[in-house]
């Protein structure tokens, strides 16, 4: 795991696995906290943690793009559609970013 923050595509991959993470707890715990036991707190917590995230996920994304020079409709427009797919970021992690060859 230490490995992964040194390169700009594995702080993506890091960014991603937490963005999908923030997503499950959100959806699975947070929102029927908020509306089946009339609980915000989860959603209160959760919301803005899951939406920085996203933001990060976006803008790290088209940075890695930039530098791996990614061609927009083959790559870059996969992955950032990954994220608004509930689950979609651990799939774009499995099947494109973890194919990925980068030094550090």
């Amino acid at each position: 795991m230490i490995a992964l923050v040194k390169t700009n595509v594995g702080r993506l991959r890091i960014i991603g696995f937490l963005e999908g993470i923030s997503l499950l707890i959100l959806i699975m715990i947070a929102v029927p906290m908020k509306y089946y036991f009339n609980n915000p707190a989860g959603t209160k917590l959760m919301g803005p943690i899951h939406g920085a995230l996203f933001l990060l996920f976006v803008f790290n994304t088209l940075s890695v793009g930039v530098e791996q020079k990614w061609n927009f409709k083959q790559t870059t427009w996969k992955v950032l559609l990954a994220c608004l797919i509930p689950l979609g970021t651990f799939y774009i992690d499995y099947s494109i970013l973890s194919k990925i060859k980068e030094n550090a």
